[in-house]
């Protein structure tokens, strides 16, 4: 027999061996014989059916399976415990892997076998007998929970029905959309379909068209369209702007008496240039013994934001805001989020502060928590603060004032934001010493025009009064997470979790890093922090900055909501919450309600109920960081369109067996240059070495690498960029 034969023939008995135990383990208290499961496996042939028979005969012999009666086979008991529940993660080729907690290994499932699932959802899977050297294989049995039930894609319009192609590259499957469910989509809109059902039989699942989002390309129609993928709204439903319009939104004296005035401390707010929501102030005064008391002042959204009402089911659905290129998508209404809530300067509002008497050394000497009302005096943007720290001049020039004027500060407000900058750098410092991890990647923007089209491109630094604004926020969130979680007997609390990263994602990092000639200390925890300040230090205005950046972050742990705390590593803290943004985030509304109920008096609340709350929060986090990040993939790609015949340096940001990834150094722009595009040699991917080679050449392109490209191929509707390699840089 020749060897091509023999592998053909032994391939096949695993397929047999396996639909055996898929149909008995199925349904374990039932019998077939081998005409049932010939039938059920699609045997019909003779040989086929031959090879059954004289499987099961080695399988019943080997005690794998049990004959009940003469000719008809049951699965044995103690084998029937391969089942398990999973996460489907789909590839672009329609295979999966089910990820199942506690399992080192994810279990492989080929395309044939999915079953109907698809990717997210949480499903029941069989898994095989696993066979020496070989990774873990199994089959879908049953689709336990959709992750998601709306889909993202463009309409085949037919005559009586339709076709929704969803531009998910994970989806392998149409929606079949009867006529009556169409709406008014033409042929080729993009839209948003609904699952309905998934006959057995049908080849395609059967949805319903839920909202017409528009033409492909046009800008709105993919804005949308993100958000849309993720289920994230883009408006709020006309009855909850009703609702939030009829808040009574005035500044009473009833509601000042119960609060600490601090009107006539002087107060004032540090934002972007932008921004048009302001939820957080600051306080500084002398005190007589020397000190200084500073407060941290956030607006009090619990004030307005009352529970179980239509507005806080809204905010508490969204959990958070979403910052998209070119738009917000609020958690809250602009009649709370811009007016009620925000502290402009020269008007009364509500806050709920943490206030600190520190020394000139930056230690705590005395704090307090509680509601109180402010007025502002100044507020200022990043630059009018940063120029004030650089100069200790309180003169706000014209080309960075926010007035479009230059004017003056008072010396009390120059003084003010000069001592705290100075405390900022002291309370860093010591972070810094105790482990925390100074994460300050490049954040790309783009200059807009009025029609939201991107014609240029910058990147975000954080100076002085970023970081100024970053400390003492820091600091009300470590304190507040601190006075609930040291009390006894323990109070259900919402902390901020960050765990230590995972080793072996540290050591491949490692490996990455070593061909840039940078390394990590593994001796302890102290020193690993260290070497990875270290490394983002050093790498700092080099090309390769952002590549080893993104590199450090995913190595980490994710950051996550829970009542369980077990610290911050990234920050270097024992706890830590979020208590400074509930305009824009729900878990420090939540962390506002606990705080003021313990500070009543109350008893603790109930951690079930939290625990699932904080579990909603980081989901819908993960769902808006990753909208947001679309969104500016999305304004690359229509910002690369207008520059198609210009040459690029780039640094290779990632290998494949399909290709390379290159970045821009000047835009931090990314595209793929595919192998099939590279006509000079036939190219292979080498794992080990991050790179591809070719076979005649042994040219490589490796991790790291700077190589010259231009625009190949943009793709809004994809969200793709091609690019053409010109070669290495030679520079």
């Amino acid at each position: 027999m020749s060897k091509k034969k023999k592998q053909s023939r032994n391939h096949k008995n695993n397929e047999i061996t396996k639909g055996i135990f898929t149909i008995l383990e199925k349904e374990p208290q039932k019998s077939f014989n081998y005409k049932q499961m010939a039938a059920l496996l699609g045997l019909d042939n003779t040989q086929d059916r031959n090879q059954l028979i004289k499987r099961l005969g080695q399988l019943k012999e080997k005690n794998r399976i049990q004959e009940e009666a003469k000719g008809s086979y049951k699965a044995i008991a103690s084998s029937t415990k391969k089942y398990s529940v999973g996460t489907v993660d789909l590839t672009g080729r329609g295979n999966a892997y089910i990820v199942i907690e506690g399992l080192d290994d994810d279990v492989f499932v080929p395309y044939n076998k999915v079953n109907k699932a698809f990717h997210g959802d949480t499903v029941e899977v069989y898994i095989f007998p696993r066979r020496k050297g070989k990774k873990l294989e199994g089959e879908v049995t049953k689709v336990l929970e959709r992750k998601k039930t709306e889909f993202v894609g463009i309409v085949d319009l037919q005559k009586t029905f339709a076709f929704v192609r969803p531009t998910d590259f994970r989806m392998y499957t149409d929606f079949f959309v009867p006529k009556g469910q169409i709406k008014d989509a033409n042929d080729g809109d993009k839209v948003v379909v609904k699952f309905e059902s998934w006959p057995d039989g049908d080849d395609s699942p059967t949805g319903k068209i839920t909202e017409v989002l528009g033409k492909p390309g046009e800008h709105n129609t993919e804005i949308h369209a993100i958000l849309a993928e993720y289920g994230l709204p883009y408006d709020f439903p006309e009855e909850v702007e009703h609702f939030a319009d009829k808040i009574d939104t005035s500044i009473k004296e009833e509601e000042i008496a119960k609060r600490r005035d601090m009107r006539d401390t002087l107060t004032f707010t540090i934002d972007p240039k932008d921004a048009k929501d302001f939820d957080d102030a600051l306080s500084f005064e002398v005190l007589e013994n020397g000190n200084y008391e500073i407060g941290i002042h956030i607006a009090d959204v619990s004030h307005y934001l009352e529970p179980d009402t239509i507005l806080d089911d809204e905010a508490y659905e969204r959990a958070t805001s979403v910052y998209l290129v070119d738009r917000v998508v609020p958690m809250l209404p602009e009649v709370l989020s811009n007016n009620a809530c925000s502290l402009r300067p020269n008007e009364e509002k509500y806050t709920f502060s943490a206030i600190f008497e520190i020394d000139k050394k930056a230690q705590i000497k005395n704090q307090w928590f509680g509601r109180t009302v402010i007025n502002s005096n100044e507020r200022f943007a990043y630059e009018e603060a940063q120029h004030i720290i650089e100069t200790g001049e309180g003169h706000i020039p014209e080309d960075i004032s926010i007035r479009e004027e230059a004017y003056s500060v008072s010396d009390d407000v120059v003084k003010a934001t000069l001592e705290m900058d100075r405390l900022a750098k002291i309370m860093r410092d010591k972070r810094m010493q105790q482990g925390a991890i100074s994460f300050d990647k490049v954040e790309v923007r783009f200059n807009l025009n009025e029609n939201s089209e991107p014609i240029g491109v910058f990147f975000k630094e954080s100076k002085d009064a970023n970081k100024l604004i970053e400390e003492f926020m820091l600091l009300a969130n470590r304190k507040v997470a601190e006075f609930i979680g040291k009390q006894k007997p323990k109070k259900t609390f919402v902390y901020r979790i960050h765990d230590d990263p995972d080793e072996d994602k540290l050591i491949a990092l490692n490996g990455l890093i070593s061909r840039f000639g940078h390394k990590i200390d593994f001796q302890d925890k102290k020193s690993i922090s260290a070497s990875l300040n270290q490394l983002l230090s050093d790498v700092k205005g080099k090309k390769e900055q952002n590549l080893v950046d993104t590199l450090t972050i995913r190595s980490m742990s994710k950051a996550i909501y829970t009542t369980q705390n077990i610290g911050h590593y990234g920050l270097a803290f024992d706890y830590y919450t979020h208590f400074t943004s509930p305009i824009r985030r729900y878990p420090d509304v939540m962390v506002h309600r606990l705080l003021q109920h313990y500070l009543d008096g109350g008893d603790s609340a109930k951690e079930e109920v939290y625990e699932q709350k904080c579990k909603h929060s980081s989901d819908m986090e993960y769902l808006a960081s990753s909208a947001e990040r679309d969104s500016i993939k999305y304004m690359q790609i229509k910002f690369m369109q207008d520059h198609q015949d210009q040459e690029f340096v780039g640094v290779i940001s990632g290998v494949t067996e399909w290709g390379v990834y290159v970045e821009i150094i000047a835009n931090k722009c990314e595209g793929m240059v595919r192998i099939s595009d590279i006509k000079d040699d036939y190219y292979t991917f080498d794992e080990k070495e991050y790179a591809i080679v070719g076979e005649k050449t042994k040219k490589t392109y490796q991790l790291g690498d700077e190589v010259v490209v231009m625009v190949k191929n943009t793709d809004l509707v994809k969200r793709h960029l091609d690019f053409s390699l010109l070669g290495k840089h030679e520079g």
